[in-house]
C-alpha cells in the first residue's frame, strides 16, 4: 500500500464522457497510479471517477472483479471508458478511522465480515483476465534470487512457492484489502480499489495484518497479530497456518516493491512486521 498525495488545487476540469452526465467534480486524490474525483450524477447521487495512469495499468484487472461481484462486498461499477471507471460512492468513513474511534477488536470483526463476503461462492463463472498469484509474486521471486539461507526474501519466496503448489481452491481476490480500502456508507461496509487477482482466499487477509500503516502498536504486537489472524481464519473457514504463511509471503513481497521504489524506510517497516508474523508461524 502506497500513501496518497494531497490533491492539488485547481488542475482544470476533468475530461469525463458526456454520457455520464456528471457535474461538480472534486478531486479527492492524486496518486502514482491514478486520479480520483467525486462528482454528482444526473439524479443527484454521488459517484466516484477513477482515472488509472500508465503506472497503474495492473489495476485495470479490478474492473473484471467489480463487474463479477455486482456490488456484493465491493462498490458497484457503473461504467468504463478507456482507463476511467465510474463507480459507486462507497461512503466517507474508512475502517482505519473506525478503528481509531472504536478499537481494533470491532474493526477486525468488520474486516472479517468483508473478507467473508468477498470470498463467498458465486453461481457466475469467475471472470477471465484476473492476475494469478504466481505472477503477482514476481518481485519477491526476483528479489530472493542469490540470497543466503535465512534471508527474509529467500524464506518468503520459498514459502510462497509452497503455498502456490498447495493451492486447491483458487478464487477471485481483491488483492489489496486494507483499512483505508474498506469504507462505510449507505450500503454498509464495502471494499474499494480491487486489484483483481486469483488464488487462495487467505491471501486477501494478508495485507490487513500490516495495516493501518500508522498503527505499529498493533502491527508489531504478536498478541494482536495472532488474534486478528484467527478472526480472519474463522471468516474464511480456514486454519490459522495458511493465513499466517500468506501474510509472511505478502509482507516480504510488499517490502520488495518498496525496495524497487527506493523506499528503504517502508521496506524496513514491512520486513519488521513480517518478522513478527514469522515468529507466529514458527510457534504453531
Amino acid at each position: 500500500m502506497r500513501a496518497l498525495r494531497r490533491p492539488p488545487r485547481g488542475g482544470g476540469r476533468p475530461d469525463f464522457p458526456p454520457r455520464w452526465h456528471l457535474r461538480r467534480p472534486q478531486l479527492l486524490a492524486d496518486t502514482r497510479t491514478s486520479r480520483v474525483w467525486q462528482a454528482l450524477r444526473a439524479d443527484g447521487s454521488r459517484a466516484v471517477v477513477k482515472a488509472i495512469k500508465p503506472a497503474g495499468t495492473d489495476e485495470l484487472h479490478g474492473a473484471a472483479l467489480l463487474r463479477w461481484r455486482r456490488g456484493e462486498g465491493l462498490v458497484r461499477l457503473y461504467a468504463v471508458s478507456g482507463h476511467r471507471q465510474l463507480l459507486e460512492h462507497a461512503g466517507g468513513t474508512s475502517l482505519a478511522q473506525f478503528l481509531g474511534e472504536r478499537g481494533d477488536i470491532e474493526a477486525t470483526d468488520i474486516a472479517a465480515e468483508v473478507l467473508a463476503r468477498l470470498s463467498a461462492p458465486s453461481r457466475t463463472p469467475a471472470p477471465a483476465g484476473l492476475t494469478p498469484l504466481s505472477m503477482y509474486f514476481a518481485s519477491l521471486f526476483t528479489r530472493a534470487r542469490g540470497r543466503p539461507a535465512g534471508d527474509p526474501y529467500r524464506e518468503a519466496a520459498r514459502m510462497a512457492e509452497r503455498l502456490l503448489r498447495a493451492a486447491r481452491d483458487a478464487r477471485p481476490l481483491h488483492g489489496d484489502l486494507h483499512h483505508d480500502n474498506i469504507l462505510h456508507g449507505p450500503r454498509g461496509w464495502l471494499a474499494i480499489d480491487p486489484r483483481g487477482l486469483v488464488g487462495d482466499a487467505a491471501f486477501d487477509a494478508a495485507n490487513l495484518l500490516y495495516n493501518p500503516l500508522r498503527r505499529d502498536d498493533l502491527c508489531l504486537d504478536a498478541e494482536h497479530l495472532h488474534r486478528r489472524a484467527e478472526t480472519y481464519a474463522r471468516a474464511l473457514g480456514q486454519e490459522l497456518p495458511p493465513i499466517l504463511a500468506h501474510a509472511y509471503a505478502y509482507g516480504c513481497l510488499s517490502a520488495a516493491w518498496h525496495a524497487e521504489d527506493g523506499n528503504a524506510a517502508s521496506e524496513a517497516r514491512e520486513l519488521a512486521v513480517a518478522a513478527k508474523i514469522l515468529e507466529l508461524v514458527r510457534a504453531l
